[in-house]
């Protein structure tokens, strides 16, 4: 027999999103404020400029990560221990890493070492006159940054994914193999739709994460959000303004991206 609704714990209710309609407030307030100021307004003309650049490496460095991230599970998941043990060992080193440390270690000591590698193995190339010798700083910032991202999230991606794939039940993949179906058919149409119930909220925790982290690039002078407001800031002096709309912005794509992704949470959830 149902509750009725009137006596069911708050805990059970649905509460009204009062956080949302808060901060729609403030985000309609700053808008207008963008609209209507002049400081604002040149504000955002120039933090905008970087907007491309934040969703660009955002999501390019995620699809690569998560690419990265499924292949370090399933080598952690692998039957042959050396698989198992390199995968491991990836994770454990790369997540005691911080991102800072590691986006710097890429960019200055990880990117001239790719350079002189390939300057080595392309010697007698270069000698023939085929090829041109590679410089450091042919090796761009942004393809650095993209790649420290990569590898920082690939780490976290790879426990989201094991994780999830071991949460499948067992009876689920023995019933596939009996009916004959092949590994990867088994891992196609098995394992990852139910595991994707299970993995969607981190991976899409994981993923607003990347796009603020991403903000980190502009340490490189990579011109994202962040190194936009810091030109600006730099200039004119106007920090609070400044500052006040680079999280506006960031702000607008991180909650955005909140809201598609419990939507679509719902929606995989409704349908079980």
């Amino acid at each position: 027999m149902s509750v009725p609704s009137q006596n069911r714990s708050p805990f059970v209710r649905k509460d009204f999103p009062w956080w949302l309609a808060a901060a729609v407030v403030i985000a309609v307030a700053l808008g207008i404020a963008i609209l209507v100021s002049d400081i604002y307004g040149q504000v955002f003309s120039t933090v905008s400029q970087g907007i491309w650049i934040t969703v660009w490496v955002s999501l390019l460095a995620f699809l690569l990560a998560s690419g990265l991230g499924l292949l370090l599970a399933l080598m952690s998941l692998s039957e042959h221990i050396v698989l198992r043990q390199t995968a491991r060992f990836y994770v454990e080193i790369v997540r005691g890493i911080p991102l800072l440390v590691l986006l710097f270690y890429i960019a200055f000591v990880g990117a001239p070492a790719v350079v002189a590698l390939w300057n080595f193995l392309t010697h007698p190339l270069q000698s023939a006159g085929l090829f041109e010798p590679l410089l450091v700083r042919d090796f761009s910032l942004l393809w650095r940054a993209i790649i420290a991202l990569t590898l920082a999230y690939a780490a976290f991606l790879a426990e989201i994914f094991r994780a999830g794939i071991q949460a499948v039940d067992a009876g689920q993949i023995e019933a596939a193999k009996s009916l004959g179906l092949k590994r990867f058919q088994r891992f196609r149409l098995i394992v990852m739709p139910q595991a994707l119930r299970t993995i969607l909220p981190p991976y899409g925790n994981d993923f607003i994460s990347m796009v603020k982290d991403s903000s980190l690039v502009s340490v490189l002078g990579v011109v994202d959000v962040t190194q936009m407001g810091k030109v600006y800031a730099s200039g004119s002096f106007r920090f609070f303004e400044t500052y006040s709309v680079v999280a506006y912005v960031y702000l607008i794509l991180t909650i955005s991206l909140s809201l598609s992704l419990r939507w679509l949470e719902a929606r995989l959830n409704d349908r079980t």
